[in-house]
């Protein structure tokens, strides 16, 4: 019986011989090399942190104590020492175990996360529920250095400043987040691993305090809580510890005994403590550790040589997206890039290489990098901000008072809108139709197709105005290639002109209302099918035209149904009191979960055959 097969329940890794920990943690990667490998999933940062759970798992009692884990996808180590092993076979799967942590999953998981940043906020807010209702556990909340570029970071550590009890913050720090990171607090990290001088010194140190019989051990606890230590002297800033922060390492995360022997140091500490572990993403897995961004979210791969299982045929929307913007960067010389630390996820790498003057890096931290951008625009260049649609979320205040308010003319590249699939609730993009349409001066497109992708990029570019264009993951569609009329501000486009029902649909519903169209015609029904292009403006006239012979209008959008694009047509045709039927096919008000996007789509009944159905149950009421 191997080690891992004795890991079944919360704690059976307290049975292990400290000497047999090494051989647990190889055969912890090596089931999560192979489990991954068929499902896909977040390989590359939980190859790093296995030792790193380990010896949190070792030191700490759970589900008493608490572990936060700051964006979530590096839990799986976690999910094994806490009885969630045979939920790997279905991770990340319709009605599976999630990628991240969930509470109603499992007592050990203190925290839902899933978007990065949050980690010492939401253990800050433990602590002190902790120590107001007089109870009694550690609160750990794990932290990646790419994490830690984002504001909230710094918010949450100046208000744990204050504390006077304890609270530990584990920086794991592998300089990465999902890209290399960038930016003052990379560097500052980086002169900290570096620092020989003072890392020679402080293990000298050590060495004979530690011979020093009785007081040695007292004199090292000294030093590593003082401030005035040597580490003040020979660490450019110690910048956690003038915050009033106690700074213990770095540490090598990859060593579990060391790692036990500072926690123990931290649970000593009377106030906010900062354990600085250095570790490698990827870590065991040499197409991993060499190429550690492709394997931060992987689809199923060959183990033997990383590879995907299934090549990549077909051009993805991101992809038009990144042609677009090299090809526009020679012809607008005041065009740039914006990324909040996703250039190769945003398909912006290319035109980082391109034009490097014009491509910016701002870190994790997507409220600054919308206030970048305006600073841009009024500065006079045109800036395009490249982002997931989940992640635009974090900054809705900033779309709101810095550009829409001034009417800058920023480009907001949404990509992965709508139903994303595997990382679930977190990073479905399904709010932003609703959220940005709300917004005075905001222009809202949506693609039907590759073509169109790049027709909407290259018209959102001169566009003098604040304007969002979204678009889904995975494969670009490439059909009504015979369809490519000119962009027109606020006018939608008829596919198909004939009467009595007519689908309007927006972005990646067009295809589906095509094939809902031929599921119509088969049995005899007319069948009009407009690509609405635009959510905002909503195009009244082409509302106002199918007023006339159509006596029911089926919107189709991947958004929720509040605020969404449907809602809009509703309320312009009671406006009008047009004498005609509304259905609405959006996704229902509510947190979609992970699975395969078909299947959510099936779930959500905005499938075409979900819609078909409801369309015959009109017509026969």
């Amino acid at each position: 019986m191997t080690l891992l097969e004795k890991i079944n329940e919360l704690n059976d890794i307290k049975s292990v011989e400290k000497e047999k920990l090494p051989e647990l943690a190889q055969e912890i990667r090596d089931f999560l090399i192979q489990k991954i490998s068929q499902t896909g999933g977040h390989l590359a940062s939980n190859l790093g942190v296995v030792e790193l759970t380990m010896a949190l798992h070792l030191s700490f009692s759970l589900p008493e104590d608490k572990i936060i884990w700051d964006v979530g996808h590096q839990s799986y180590t976690h999910k094994i020492l806490t009885g969630r092993k045979a939920g790997f076979d279905e991770l990340r799967k319709f009605g599976g175990m999630s990628g991240f942590p969930k509470r109603r999953e499992s007592e050990c998981d203190a925290f839902d996360t899933g978007h990065s940043s949050t980690s010492i906020s939401a253990g800050l807010g433990y602590v002190c529920a902790r120590d107001v209702l007089g109870e009694d556990y550690y609160v750990v909340s794990v932290i990646g250095d790419g994490a830690l570029t984002g504001g909230m970071a710094y918010e949450a550590l100046n208000n744990a400043s204050q504390l006077k009890t304890n609270f530990i913050i584990v920086l794991n720090d592998n300089d990465m987040s999902i890209s290399e990171n960038v930016g003052g607090i990379s560097a500052y990290l980086s002169n900290i691993r570096t620092a020989e001088s003072y890392m020679g010194l402080k293990t000298g140190v050590e060495n004979t305090l530690n011979r020093i019989p009785v007081y040695g051990d007292k004199l090292i606890r000294g030093i590593r809580n003082t401030k005035q230590g040597i580490k003040q002297f020979l660490v450019p800033g110690m910048f956690f510890e003038e915050m009033g922060i106690t700074y213990l390492g770095p540490v090598d995360g990859h060593n579990i005994q060391k790692m036990m022997r500072v926690f123990r140091d931290a649970k000593r500490v009377n106030g906010p403590v900062l354990v600085h572990v250095l570790t490698r993403k990827g870590k065991g897995f040499g197409p991993a550790e060499r190429m550690p961004a492709r394997f931060h979210g992987a689809e199923p791969f060959e183990i033997e040589t990383g590879l995907p299982r299934v090549r990549k045929k077909k051009a993805a929307y991101t992809d038009v997206f990144a042609t677009v913007m090299c090809k526009m960067g020679a012809r607008e010389p005041k065009l740039a890039a914006v990324t909040a630390a996703m250039p190769d996820g945003t398909g912006l790498k290319r035109f980082r290489n391109m034009y490097r003057d014009r491509f910016f890096d701002v870190g994790i931290a997507e409220a600054h990098a919308v206030t970048f951008a305006a600073g841009l625009a009024a500065g006079g260049m045109k800036p395009v901000v490249a982002v997931y649609s989940s992640f635009l979320q974090r900054a809705y205040d900033q779309i709101i008072h810095d550009v829409c308010i001034q009417n800058l003319p920023v480009v907001f590249a949404i990509d992965r809108a709508g139903l994303v699939g595997s990382d679930g609730e977190t990073h479905q993009g399904i709010f932003d139709l609703s959220y940005l349409t709300m917004m005075p001066n905001m222009c809202v497109m949506a693609p039907k197709n590759k073509w169109e992708l790049a027709d909407m990029l290259k018209y959102a570019i001169r566009y003098d105005g604040p304007i969002a264009l979204r678009y889904p993951r995975g494969e670009a569609y490439d059909g009504l290639k015979e369809f490519r009329a000119p962009i027109v501000y606020g006018k939608s486009e008829i596919l198909y002109d004939e009467s009595g029902l007519a689908l309007v649909a927006i972005g990646s519903m067009v295809k589906t209302a095509l094939a809902v169209r031929e599921g119509m015609k088969t049995l005899g029904y007319h069948c009009t099918v407009v690509n609405a292009r635009f959510a905002k403006p909503v195009d009244e006239e082409m509302l106002a035209y199918l007023a006339q012979d159509h006596r029911l209008v089926v919107t189709m959008e991947e958004n929720v149904r509040s605020g969404g694009f449907g809602e809009k047509v509703l309320e312009y045709y009671n406006e009008t009191g047009a004498q005609l039927r509304v259905l609405q096919a959006a996704l229902p008000d509510d947190y979609i979960e992970h699975g395969n996007v078909q299947v959510l789509q099936e779930e959500a009944g905005i499938d075409e055959k979900s819609i078909f159905k409801r369309i015959i149950a009109q017509y026969r009421q």
